[in-house]
C-alpha cells in the first residue's frame, strides 16, 4: 500500500498515480474521509456526493475511494464524470452531507487527488486536512454498512440550472477553449444555452492533453486562445481548467487579462447595483482595488485574504461577501448571483453579464483601468518538505530591509502583510509576493509595478536574488 504523506495538501489531496499513491491507498483515504465524516456528522449512514473528471485513471480511483467509503458505513451517491463545481451543486440540490471529487485540476497527466468538503460549498481547511490526514495514516478507522447509488443525467439538471437564469439580451462571439479538459462537456453547451454564439477550440475529451495542459494560467494555453479570438474577429475568449473550477479571459484584441483585473471591473459592473457590499481578494491579486474610484464612490470595501480556493470561500462565507476572486481565475459568487463556491462556468456567464449590460468591448471596459504591470504567477521549484521554512526565513529577511529601509527600484518598503507567505508594498504601490504554493512543491511568486514593465523586472530581480541565495531552488515554471 503506498499513500504518500506530502500528497495531503493544504486544502486538497494530490499525487502522482501510482507511484505515490496506489488503489489500495485511495481506498485508505476513502476510510479516512469517511470516519472523518462521520465524526463530524453524527450520522450512522452520511449521504456524500462522489464524482470524477476526464483522465484515464479517474474512474478506477473514484472506485477505491468509494469502496473505502462504503466500508465506513456512507451512503454514496455517484454522479460521474462531472465539473468541480456540478459536485458542489449537487451537494445543495441532493442535500447530502459531503462531497468527494476525484480531479487533479490544472495538474499535469499523471497526477490525481481528491477535493472534499463538508459543510455545504466549502472545501476541507487545512485543519480539516490534517485531521484527515491524521486519520488515514495511522488508520483509526470507523467500520460500517453503506451503499452506493448511480444518478444518472445528473449534469443536465447543473446545466440548465445555469441556462435558466442567465439568458443574455445579445449575442456574443465566444471563444471556449478547454484544453481538452472535462469542461468540454459542459462548457460550450451551457454558454450556447444562455445566448453566445460558442466556437469551441480544444473541447474534445482527451485525457494525454495533447496540446497544452488545461490551465487557465498557462501562457500556451492563453496564446491559444488569442489567436483564435483575432482569427474569428470574437468578443472574447474564454480558457477552463481541468474540472472546470477557474477561468481565464482573452479580450476582443487577442490580449490575456489576469484573473484578478478581471475581478476588479467585475467588481466595478455589481457595486452599481449592489452597494456596500464586500469582495474578498487573494494576496496575489492587483493592488488596484483598494482605492478604485467606483467601488469606493458605492461604498464598497475589498479585503485581501489567503490565496487558495477553499481560504477565499470560507472567507467568502464569513464575511457575507457578495463575491471573491483569485488571480489563479477562481472566483466565488455568493447569494443572489451564485451558492458561494467557485465554478468556471459560472464566472464565465458573468463576465457575459457584464458585456450585456455595458455594450462596451472587454478592451474597452479594461482600459478604463488605470495602468499597471503585472508578471504572471511564476512558480519555481521547491521542495515540499523545505517550501514553508523557505518563506518563514525570506518574510524575516523582508521585513529587516524594510526596517533598514533598503531601496527596491528605488524605492522603500511602504507595507507587509504577512497573512499568505509575504506580499511587500512599495511607495508608489508597486508590489512583490513569495509564498509557498498549496499543491505543488514550488514557491509562488507575483510582481505588479504601478509604473513600468522595468519596474515589475526590478521587483522580481529583487525576489529571485533572495530565492537563489537560498540554494535551494530549482527551475520556473515561467518567468519574465
Amino acid at each position: 500500500m503506498k499513500i504518500k504523506h506530502s500528497g495531503f495538501r493544504e486544502y486538497d489531496a494530490r499525487w502522482i498515480y501510482p507511484s505515490d499513491v496506489d488503489l489500495e491507498g485511495i481506498e485508505d483515504l476513502g476510510k479516512g474521509l469517511g470516519t472523518q465524516v462521520k465524526n463530524r456528522t453524527k450520522k450512522k449512514n452520511p449521504k456524500i456526493i462522489v464524482g470524477h473528471d476526464y483522465r484515464s485513471y479517474s474512474e478506477e480511483v473514484k472506485t477505491a475511494l468509494k469502496k473505502g467509503l462504503i466500508s465506513t458505513g456512507c451512503n454514496i451517491e455517484d454522479i460521474g464524470l462531472a465539473l468541480t463545481p456540478t459536485v458542489y451543486f449537487a451537494q445543495f440540490k441532493l442535500n447530502s452531507d459531503a462531497i468527494a471529487m476525484v480531479t487533479a485540476s490544472h495538474n499535469e497527466n499523471g497526477w490525481t487527488g481528491v477535493k472534499m468538503g463538508i459543510d455545504k460549498g466549502l472545501t476541507h481547511a487545512p485543519e480539516e486536512m490534517n485531521e484527515l490526514k491524521e486519520i488515514t495514516l495511522n488508520k483509526k478507522f470507523i467500520t460500517g454498512k453503506g451503499s452506493i447509488r448511480d444518478i444518472k443525467d445528473f449534469q443536465k439538471i447543473y446545466i440548465k440550472d445555469l441556462i435558466d437564469k442567465n439568458k443574455l439580451k445579445k449575442k456574443i462571439k465566444a471563444i471556449v477553449a478547454c484544453g481538452n479538459g472535462t469542461a468540454g462537456v459542459f462548457a460550450p453547451e451551457i454558454l450556447r444555452g444562455i445566448g453566445c454564439e460558442v466556437i469551441e477550440l480544444d473541447c474534445k475529451l482527451d485525457f494525454t492533453f495533447p496540446k497544452y495542459n488545461p490551465n487557465p494560467e498557462d501562457l500556451k494555453m492563453l496564446h491559444a486562445i488569442s489567436e483564435s479570438v483575432k482569427k474569428n474577429n470574437a468578443d472574447i475568449g474564454f480558457g477552463f481548467d481541468g474540472d472546470g473550477d477557474r477561468v481565464g479571459v482573452i479580450d476582443n484584441e487577442g490580449n490575456e487579462i489576469f484573473a484578478d483585473k478581471i475581478g476588479l471591473i467585475i467588481a466595478r459592473n455589481l457595486s452599481k447595483k449592489y452597494k456596500k457590499s464586500k469582495f474578498i481578494v487573494d494576496v496575489k491579486s492587483t493592488g488596484l482595488y483598494l482605492n478604485d474610484t467606483i467601488l469606493l464612490k458605492n461604498s464598497c470595501k475589498t479585503i485581501y485574504w489567503k490565496t487558495g480556493h477553499s481560504h477565499i470561500k470560507r472567507k467568502v462565507n464569513k464575511e457575507k461577501a457578495l463575491a471573491g476572486f483569485e488571480k489563479s481565475g477562481h472566483f466565488f459568487f455568493n447569494n443572489p448571483l451564485g451558492y458561494g463556491y467557485d465554478d468556471g462556468v459560472n464566472s464565465a456567464i458573468q463576465i457575459c453579464h457584464l458585456l450585456d449590460e455595458q455594450n462596451k468591448k472587454i478592451s474597452s471596459i479594461i482600459n478604463e483601468l488605470p495602468k499597471t504591470f503585472q508578471s504572471p504567477t511564476m512558480a519555481p521549484f521547491c521542495k515540499d518538505e523545505e517550501k514553508y521554512e523557505i518563506v518563514e526565513n525570506l518574510v524575516k529577511q523582508v521585513q529587516d530591509i524594510k526596517n533598514k529601509k533598503i531601496k527596491i527600484d528605488n524605492q522603500t518598503i511602504k507595507e507587509i502583510l504577512t497573512v499568505n507567505g509575504i506580499r511587500f508594498t512599495l511607495e508608489d504601490g508597486s508590489w512583490g509576493l513569495i509564498r509557498a504554493s498549496s499543491n505543488k512543491p514550488s514557491l509562488v511568486v507575483v510582481t505588479e509595478s504601478t509604473t513600468s514593465e522595468n519596474g515589475k523586472k526590478k521587483i522580481f530581480n529583487f525576489i529571485n536574488d533572495l530565492l537563489q541565495k537560498t540554494g535551494k531552488i530549482g527551475e520556473y515554471d515561467q518567468k519574465i
